[in-house]
């Protein structure tokens, strides 16, 4: 007996092409080897993979088939010890949980950015909304934090893949997921946006420190991420970049390739230098407590453009930083 366990965020459907396709083949061979096709995704996070595995969520099985449940049970029995944590579904809504999940977290990263936009129309503190959002328990904490746009292999390839599957299996037009998406796209351009509102369309002889690369803290992927469109901007306004990242700028200079006007600093002190402004694009710990003094003895003014909300905005202006945050 064999079971084929498919952990991969693939299209609705794919498991039962698998099993189309193996059952043909052994058809073809005049085998008769029992066996079941079961989708698994995993939702493991970049930089806690491992802790996720070992602490699983929810565990998803998508299965039809009796024994090939049972022996996933027995798989991961293992990791639920203390309580159930399985989930046995259909191989296809096994397969659409995946992206929805993603979708989901997907909006609300756009809705909270939108309302983040909102609230500096309307002179309103989106940090103050969040809290007050998210203490209601229907809605949660999680994910509700403003930026300047998700990126990644995950959100945007899994929501582009539902609007696509949605379309072209269904005839259904996803309406929230495809403004989700603009509403993303949209957002990716917000810091650099802020910084010609503030210094001019015209950046030429300008330069910026920038704080972040990759498209998340804790992981070196720099898919989609928001920094590519914040370096393309200043790029083509005629500023040049000092950048530091803990992790992604080995990677930075392999998608960015051989970039002159872009320099990868030591530290993120050392991008500070005789910058125009300090840009703060990924959220890693330890920029959270920076020395604001020494920012400001390094920078030419003391403007910084944070994309991540790291910073209390009247602290940081009490100490005479022109700041400009998400939504504050």
């Amino acid at each position: 007996y064999k079971v084929v366990v498919d952990k991969s965020t693939v299209p609705v459907g794919t498991a039962d092409k698998v099993h189309e396709a193996i059952a043909d083949e052994l058809g073809q061979r005049g085998v008769q080897t029992p066996f079941a096709v079961v989708s698994n995704p995993e939702f493991l996070k970049e930089g806690a993979a491992v802790e996720d595995f070992m602490r699983p969520d929810r565990i998803i099985v998508g299965a039809s088939d009796e024994h090939a449940i049972s022996l996933m049970r027995a798989l991961y029995a293992p990791f639920q010890r203390n309580r159930e944590r399985l989930i046995v579904t259909d191989a296809r809504s096994a397969e659409l949980t995946k992206y929805a999940a993603n979708a989901m977290l997907a909006t609300r990263i756009s809705f909270m950015n939108e309302l983040a936009n909102l609230a500096e129309k309307l002179g309103a503190d989106i940090e103050m909304v969040r809290q007050g959002m998210g203490s209601d328990p229907r809605i949660g904490y999680h994910f509700l934090y403003p930026g300047c746009g998700y990126g990644g292999s995950c959100f945007p390839k899994d929501v582009k893949a539902l609007v696509k599957t949605a379309a072209g299996e269904g005839d259904v037009d996803l309406k929230v997921l495809t403004a989700v998406e603009t509403a993303n796209d949209a957002q990716k351009h917000v810091l650099g946006r802020k910084i010609k509102q503030r210094l001019g369309d015209d950046l030429t002889g300008r330069h910026f420190a920038v704080w972040g690369l990759a498209f998340k803290p804790n992981t070196d992927d720099m898919r989609e991420a928001p920094s590519l469109e914040l370096l393309t901007a200043l790029l083509a306004a005629g500023a040049t970049v000092a950048a530091y990242d803990p992790a992604a700028m080995h990677e930075a200079q392999r998608v960015l390739g051989n970039e002159p006007r872009v320099r990868y600093a030591q530290s993120p002190n050392d991008a500070l230098d005789g910058a125009d402004a300090l840009v703060i694009v990924t959220e890693w710990k330890e920029f959270r407590s920076p020395d604001f003094e020494l920012i400001k003895e390094r920078l030419k003014q003391p403007l910084i453009v944070d994309g991540r909300n790291l910073y209390d905005p009247a602290l940081v202006r009490g100490m005479g930083f022109d700041y400009l945050a998400i939504g504050r």
